[in-house]
């Protein structure tokens, strides 16, 4: 090894002074919910330790939160901040007058804003040039995007020096686009990471490898060509490749070929130089080979691997080796979970080889494991005598240092060290996921805000004991398994073939052995759900998009429940790549392969009776009413319950509605006949046998455990008496009492007029606190237990799923005027949406004169088929029909699901009168449709609404099925939404002059019958 003092000492002397800029304080402007999103679970500085090895992050940034404007203020007169973060749903914030603000007093200060969805890219990135936003990104619960944030602040800093002093390379990415960049970001410094390390390896002793992960590549991001050239001339000698885009800016002007030009400039100085040129339109290929560059399409199914394949191919990667003493390559480890899982099967002479050699501390110091890294020195490994002490050494280690990584309320699952009593446990080291984060969001403000067990003493309130699988286990069932070939290019697998594959994958072992040790424990009844990254998002929250399977969990054999557990979790992680979460995720510009399924395993709340489990009381409370009538306001929010399990609420099925503020205030319980029409017939249950779970009886359909109960044949179990009164023929009379020879009638009247149980209050109170807490509107998933005699003296309300609701944005001043209103062939003054929707120029409706209300699957059925021919022409259409849209109850509304109508631009949703069916706001499918910011019109029977189906059936048609027509416009529609009045209208758009086509036609406006 050379001296210090010799050839090898400055180039060591200068890495010490490498990155000499670092983020240390970053100010977070933003409700209390997006703050504990971005830390999820633990510190911040934890989490940048775990995603990120050999990022050279010896001093993690601290955050601060602010959750108001004056907080905000104060922290910065209090401290000096590197960054400010900002995101807009902090409730009564302008962020660009803040950001202003902050500019006049912390002009040194960047200002970075973050939004929660895509929506408003085009806005935002249009906005003057006099915005105090320096740079705009999309955020989407990832905290990878938060890491690249600030390297990419870091290396902007740092990056002259670093590379006039010590040649540091260069990678610059021209992107003008903050949701590209936004997704990009992470994927590269990813791999950065990973070229990184391969360089280490070369490494001569530990000094220089401690020292030379601050050498790693920057990478520098330009919006346009001038930034680009810029960058490229003052960086030249130490360009390690051009990442860039199709088009972007020229001298202010929009070029589609921007991105050729760069190349070939620059090649023509630099020819060898490695270029990548990243596009969404596949045209671009044979432009990229003509320069020569790479190209990757960004909306390609497998992005991650083909920009892995270029690091690897191009610029060089390194990942941990398994060698044989003879240089034999036996298996390779990316990270320590890697390692940690193939240490046991490895041949003792490979661990006794890479032990001698110092490889295992090589590697971990490369990604930022200084301290584990450290205590692997040779002496150390020289202490054991044979290679199995070794192993069991190594995977001890790196268990502890996964385990102390994670801090907080949410506890890491030991296997060995399995506390029944544990409330929130954590299989695996990746994210939570969206629904569990939710849980976890809510588990922490419980135990920081008393309020609500305070107000409530007498209540039991509590998040159900939960365990999640994170999404590192499905990401090794699915690498383990191939089985992201599904998803390839070109392939559409359907959701049998899917199911089948899963099914006969194996399951990691270190996960069923987990889910071995948990089943073991646990005997209580199980819900099996799905926890995806996207799910519960801000604005696209994937509701009920991916599957939950309920489990009794019963019998007596470990074996079995041990079964149908792993069976529930792979179907869980099936749902990813089915039909309609693919769908879906076109529609909100994610991938399917972007997503990560995590599982939560619940237990189930609810009580026994014989052969039956479920809860007394289930449902949805939403802090915003997007239909209130009469003297409700929409701030005074809106709940459903229904008896037992809350899948028929989920479904928009017939459950009771209300609002918590007036829980007697019920106009569809107004009349006795009402009353019997309108209360619902039968429930959920889990049946408790000991069910066989396979693909079979399983599979895409129905959940074979779970069973519907008619009501009056559950007249013996205690929660139907308590919440059930009494309807007598002979007088034509309900009585708010249970009484065993008369027929019973679901009013809720014991804890609705009653109280005996303080729901409505519970709920008010609930999606308050929420509200506070996430700084939007909420929506609460519960079930309430009541007490039973012999079992449950307390009544216990359990909080299921909390997310944000999606509201639609009622500030575009859409006005409709009366001319509008003469000139449309729809109109309807209950509409949720704001603006006006252009381009649709195709209707696709539900002919009233063949209409059958007892064929309402078949109906489902053709909108499946007319919504294919959409599927190619990335374009919208407007679909119109009788009922509550996405019903499980087919007789309340045709049951389409998100696959079935995925290129719907707008819905119309009409009453007739074989349909009768409230309005549907608590249902998965409405919260899917109202956050992708599709309009819902709602046709009233009423003299103001109507929809001339006369007019459209003058119309010639394009396709003509049993029950649909499709028709086709020469001009695009003009469709006006007013958010403040919930008017609607739909015309026909303008002719060439510039009149409205239909000003002189004589409109008929028929009812809706």
């Amino acid at each position: 090894m050379a001296d210090e003092t010799g050839a090898d000492a400055p180039s060591i002397k200068i890495y010490h002074e490498l990155m000499a800029y670092r983020v240390l304080d970053i100010l977070l402007v933003s409700s209390p919910y997006d703050a504990f999103i971005m830390e999820e679970e633990g510190r911040l500085s934890n989490r940048i330790i775990n995603q990120y090895k050999g990022l050279n992050l010896s001093k993690p940034p601290k955050l601060t939160l602010a959750f108001s404007v004056s907080e905000a203020f104060e922290h910065l007169e209090n401290k000096p901040f590197d960054l400010i973060l900002a995101m807009p749903g902090l409730a009564g914030m302008d962020v660009y007058a803040f950001g202003r603000q902050v500019k006049k007093q912390y002009s040194q200060i960047p200002f970075y804003l973050l939004f929660h969805n895509t929506y408003d890219i085009n806005h935002y990135a249009n906005a003057d040039l006099q915005t105090p936003v320096d740079r705009t990104y999309i955020w989407e619960g990832k905290a990878d995007l938060l890491l690249a944030i600030i390297k990419n602040f870091e290396d902007e800093k740092n990056v002259a020096f670093d590379t006039e002093n010590a040649k540091v390379r260069v990678i610059i990415m021209v992107e003008d686009s903050p949701y590209h960049y936004s997704s990009l970001l992470p994927i590269l410094y990813k791999h950065i990471v990973i070229q990184t390390q391969s360089v280490m390896d070369d490494s001569i002793n530990e000094e220089q490898r401690i020292l030379k992960r601050r050498g790693r590549p920057k990478l520098l991001v330009a919006h346009d060509y001038e930034q680009a050239m810029v960058l490229f001339e003052r960086y030249k000698p130490y360009v390690l490749s051009v990442f860039t885009d199709m088009r972007y800016a020229i001298n202010g002007q929009e070029d589609p070929h921007a991105g050729r030009k760069l190349l070939t400039r620059i090649k023509a100085e630099i020819p060898d130089l490695p270029t990548l040129i990243l596009s969404t339109q596949e045209k671009n290929r044979n432009i990229a080979e003509a320069i020569p560059a790479q190209f990757i399409n960004k909306n390609s199914n497998n992005l991650h691997d083909q920009i892995k394949s270029f690091f690897v191919t191009h610029l060089g990667f390194g990942a941990f080796v398994f060698r044989m003493p003879d240089n034999n390559e036996i298996a390779r480890a990316s990270n320590l979970r890697e390692v940690e899982k193939l240490l046991p099967d490895m041949p003792d002479a490979s661990v006794l080889h890479h032990a001698r050699h110092n490889d295992f501390s090589r590697w971990l110091l490369a990604r930022s494991e200084v301290d584990f890294a450290l205590s692997l020195k040779p002496y150390t490994i020289k202490d054991f005598t044979d290679a199995s002490e070794i192993k069991r050494f190594l995977i001890e280690r790196i268990r502890d240092r996964r385990k102390d990584s994670r801090q907080g309320l949410v506890i890491e699952f030991d296997p060995e060290k399995f506390d029944i009593d544990t409330d929130f446990m954590k299989i695996g080291t990746g994210s939570l996921g969206g629904k569990a984060r939710g849980l976890a969001f809510m588990s922490h403000q419980l135990g920081q805000d008393p309020s609500l067990k305070q107000k409530f003493p007498e209540i039991d309130i509590t998040i159900p004991q939960t365990f999640v699988i994170a999404t590192d286990g499905f990401n090794m069932f699915v690498e383990d398994n191939k089985l992201s070939q599904l998803i390839e290019e070109d392939k559409e697998p359907d959701d049998a073939q899917v199911v089948k594959r899963f099914l006969k994958a194996r399951l990691p072992r270190h996960l069923k052995m987990s889910l071995k040790a948990y089943i073991e424990h646990v005997h209580y009844p199980i819900a099996v759900r799905s926890s995806s990254l996207f799910e519960d998002a801000h604005y696209q929250p994937f509701a009920g998009i991916y599957k939950t399977y309920m489990l009794p969990n019963s019998g007596t054999s470990t074996e079995n429940r041990l079964e149908q557990l792993i069976t529930a979790v792979k179907l869980v992680y099936a749902s990813t790549y089915l039909k309609a979460p693919r769908s879906y995720a076109r529609s909100t510009m994610h991938r399917t392969e972007d997503e990560e399924m995590a599982v939560v395993l619940q237990q189930i709340t609810g009580t026994r009776h014989k052969n039956y489990f479920y809860p007394a009381v289930s449902g949805v409370a939403q802090s915003y009413n997007f239909y209130p009538i009469g003297h409700l306001k929409a701030e005074d929010g809106i709940s459903y319950l229904a008896l037992g399990l809350g899948k028929i609420v989920m479904g928009g099925e017939k459950t009771l509605r209300l609002c918590p503020k007036y829980p007697q205030f019920l106009p569809q319980f107004s009349m006795i006949d009402d009353i019997l029409e309108n209360s619902q017939k039968y429930f959920y249950s889990l049946k408790m046998d000991e069910i066989p779970i396979h693909e079979k009886s399983l599979g895409v359909g129905e959940d074979p455990c779970l069973t519907k109960l008619n009501i009056i044949d559950a007249k013996d179990h205690p929660s139907v008496q308590m919440l059930c009164s009494s309807f007598n023929m002979q007088d034509n009379r309900i009585r708010d009492r249970f009484l065993d020879k008369e027929f019973p009638v679901l009013t809720f009247a014991n804890i609705l007029k009653y109280n005996t149980f303080p729901l409505a209050d519970i709920l008010a109170e609930v999606t308050a606190l929420g509200t506070r807490w996430m700084g939007a509107s909420v929506e609460v998933e519960f079930a309430v237990d009541l007490p039973v005699e012999g079992v449950r003296s307390k009544p216990r309300f359990s909080l299921l799923q909390i997310r944000p609701m999606c509201q639609y944005k009622q500030n575009l001043g859409v006005t409709i005027s009366e001319t509008d209103i003469k000139n449309a062939f729809c109109r309807s003054t209950l509409s949720l949406g704001n603006g006006e929707y252009k381009n649709i120029q195709d209707i696709v409706y539900v002919d009233p004169k063949t209409f059958e209300s007892n064929k309402m699957s078949l109906v489902a059925g053709e909108i499946n088929k007319i919504n294919a021919m959409f599927n190619n022409t990335q374009t919208k259409y407007a679909l119109i029909g009788p009922g509550r849209w996405g019903s499980s109850d087919r007789w309340l509304g045709i049951p389409v699901v998100w696959s079935d109508i995925s290129n719907v631009g707008v819905m119309v949703e009409t009453t007739i009168e074989s349909v009768k069916a409230d309005f549907s706001q608590g249902s998965h499918f409405f919260q899917n449709i109202t956050s992708l910011g599709i309009p819902y019109i709602t046709v009233q029977n009423k003299s103001n609404d109507f929809i001339d189906y006369d007019f459209l059936a003058d119309r010639e048609t394009v396709t003509t099925t049993r029950y649909l027509k499709h028709i086709r416009f020469d001009k695009p529609l003009k469709i006006l939404v007013d958010g403040t009045t919930s008017q609607a209208v739909i015309m026909q758009g303008l002719d060439e002059s510039g009149t409205d086509i239909m000003d002189d036609i004589p409109v008929i406006k028929p009812s809706v019958n």
